[in-house]
């Protein structure tokens, strides 16, 4: 993919009340000359670089840390990665992964958006032999 085009997935976090179509509904109503294509996670789009950025950065202005974006590296229909071509879904695993842990980092993002600071959890102190073996000679 040349530096002009790009394809970015657009991945809902699965905690967020947004579904794939209200996404793609929003996108299209932006009037950007993108293609995209709604997905189970979000939706995909491509098209000129600078369109592609300003749609995501305007996706996500809307729906908050609820939307997370990358970089895909196949155009939509590439016949390497498209089902309808028998394509393969080797990516499938590393997104399912990625998914679960959107929940968290939404969350977390929420959270300084609100001016919540990191409390660092104290380091736990190593249990000391003697009183491992206290506690394995318990007689019941």
């Amino acid at each position: 993919m040349s530096d002009e085009r790009e394809t970015r997935l657009l991945m809902i976090s699965p905690a967020s009340r947004l579904t794939p179509e209200m996404l793609a509904r929003t996108i299209h109503s932006m009037g950007v000359d993108v293609a995209l294509k709604e997905t189970c996670y979000g939706c995909l789009i491509e098209g000129r670089r600078e369109a592609v950025l300003e749609v995501t950065r305007r996706a996500r202005g809307l729906q908050g840390n609820s939307v997370f974006s990358k970089r895909r590296a196949y155009r939509m229909g590439d016949p390497v990665r498209c089902r309808a071509q028998h394509g393969t879904r080797p990516g499938f695993s590393q997104l399912e992964s990625e998914w679960v842990a959107l929940p968290y980092i939404e969350a977390g993002l929420d959270a300084i958006d609100r001016g919540e600071k990191y409390k660092k959890i104290p380091a736990k102190e190593k249990l000391p032999v003697d009183k491992l073996i206290e506690i394995c000679e318990v007689k019941l």
